[in-house]
């Protein structure tokens, strides 16, 4: 049990029927009446994000996740296809469950499952990962002033905003979490 006295960003709390990750927290001492707690909270199961207040005496069961590294195999249509590589465990998640954290991985990299009590909730990918321009427009030499960027379509199919000068078949490295172009590899 841990009190709303003692919240800390990250930590993970079972309360109303879900599971909430603590995005903000803020000890409120007012000059009249009682302390209380003020927090953004985020439900991982389906990513809504609410605020509450509690009083600091208040206690809630921590929630125990689970973050397991596990390899991407394949998709086959609407199925995700995942095995644990220290014992060959394979699983496979529907496309509600992944969302949109496998644009950026390739087949057969390496990403984590986050579950609670057994049951997966998300995936989260590498937070950087190096892929391959399958396909982008030219840049021209002195179309901007500065800072200009482009269209570019990576191995995945997904597409990244890339500066003028990168061109099809070069290899860019990419921060997951944004889907920002970070450099040339």
């Amino acid at each position: 049990m841990i009190s709303a006295g003692d919240f800390r960003n990250g930590i993970t709390l079972e309360m109303d029927n879900g599971i909430f990750q603590i995005i903000e927290f803020q000890h409120v001492k007012p000059g009249k009446g009682a302390a209380f707690v003020r927090t953004k909270l985020k439900n991982i199961i389906n990513g809504g994000v609410v605020e509450k207040t509690f009083r600091p005496t208040e206690k809630f069961p921590q929630a125990r996740i689970e973050r397991v590294d596990m390899q991407y195999l394949y998709s086959d249509g609407d199925l995700y296809h995942f095995m644990n590589v220290e014992t060959y465990d394979q699983i496979a998640l529907n496309e509600e469950t992944i969302g949109d954290a496998l644009k950026f991985v390739k087949e057969n990299e390496m990403v984590k499952m986050c579950s609670h009590n057994g049951n997966v909730f998300a995936v989260e990918p590498p937070l950087f990962v190096e892929l391959e321009i399958s396909n982008t427009e030219p840049g021209f030499k002195g179309d901007t002033a500065q800072g200009a960027t482009k269209p570019a379509t990576v191995e995945t199919g997904a597409t990244v905003y890339v500066p003028l000068f990168v061109e099809t078949g070069d290899k860019i490295k990419i921060d997951t979490r944004t889907g920002e172009y970070l450099s040339r590899v």
